[in-house]
């Protein structure tokens, strides 16, 4: 992995509250052993370290600080004894050796693996006689400091927990293509029973909401002009007997917004498939330079099996004819 790649997770450190770092001995030897079942694109003959206990070094000097392949061997030599022990390095290795094992290393198998490993260690299991629901954000995003001279920068679409922000899958976008066709590859080593899968206009497809009921998860989709009619049924309904259900203030980038939001439970009839909720977000937003104010109205479908898992999930509106 050339240094400047190490920059560009320096960069995303900074933005992260590292909630989730190992914290015990015990989840420091497990993050090591996961990663030692990764491919190993090394040559069998003259291997000296484990693949896992690299891999785990790397992961931890980039986490505390390490910006270049030398910082990440200092940070070898500055860690306790103990550290070593746990992920199982018992030499020090050199930054040349770390250089030719991250540039020849599968990022997409690698991201499978940490994201599997932090999506354990960031939720609690799930009990049978309690369920609960955990939100997972699907989005896109440039990564910042990629882009250099005329190359476009390096795009990743991410599912992150909403509880903690934790990063448990990714995949890069190719440079020809968008983000729709890594939907599915990007949710496909994840359990999504007991998920509710929430992602932008761009992915309210039909394929995708088939692919996470088959999968037994829910979704939450945000409705646009991609799917006009499906819009034009979420308007008709009936909102002003709809309660209030949830109300939000905020301030940030310049500007003050307030959200109001109203679910209801629909019959069967929504032209999306499985979809038994609707959802109204009245977003009114005033610009803290201009004091301009400006209102919009969001509409979403959602299907969630568990009865009342949001506000007001079991009042009916029925849809027009």
């Amino acid at each position: 992995m050339p240094s400047s790649l190490i920059d560009v997770l320096q960069r995303h450190r900074g933005d992260v509250e590292l909630l989730h770092l190992p914290a015990g001995p015990s989840e420091l030897t497990s993050l090591a052993d996961v990663l030692d079942r990764l491919p190993d694109p090394r040559r069998v003959r003259g291997r000296r370290y484990r693949l896992g206990s690299l891999l785990a070094l790397c992961l931890l000097a980039v986490l505390g600080g390490a910006t270049t392949l030398a910082g990440i061997a200092r940070y070898a030599v500055d860690i306790t004894p103990d550290v070593r022990e746990r992920i199982g390095l018992r030499r020090l290795p050199r930054a040349t050796t770390l250089g030719r094992l991250l540039a020849r290393l599968d990022g997409d198998a690698l991201d499978d693996a940490v994201g599997a490993w932090l999506a354990r260690h960031a939720t609690d299991p799930v009990d049978d006689d309690f369920p609960e629901l955990v939100g997972v954000a699907v989005d896109g995003k440039a990564v910042r400091g990629s882009r250099q001279g005329t190359r476009a920068a390096i795009h990743l679409l991410a599912a992150v927990l909403h509880e903690g922000q934790t990063v448990i899958s990714q995949r890069q976008i190719t440079a020809k293509s968008n983000e729709i066709p890594a939907f599915s590859p990007l949710l496909e080593r994840l359990d999504l029973r007991g998920c509710v899968i929430t992602a932008d206009v761009m992915h309210t497809q039909t394929s995708h909401a088939e692919h996470l009921i088959n999968r037994g998860g829910h979704y939450v989709l945000v409705v646009k002009d991609n799917q006009k009619k499906l819009r034009r049924q979420l308007r008709r309904l009936p909102w002003r007997e709809v309660p209030l259900q949830h109300r939000t203030r905020a301030q940030g980038h310049g500007r003050r917004e307030i959200r109001r939001l109203k679910v209801c439970t629909v019959q069967p009839g929504l032209l999306f498939p499985h979809s038994v909720q609707a959802i109204e977000v009245k977003r009114r937003r005033t610009s803290r330079t201009t004091n301009k104010t400006t209102i919009k109205t969001i509409y979403a479908g959602a299907m969630l099996r568990t009865c009342g898992s949001v506000p007001g999930g079991t009042r009916r509106a029925y849809l027009p004819e």
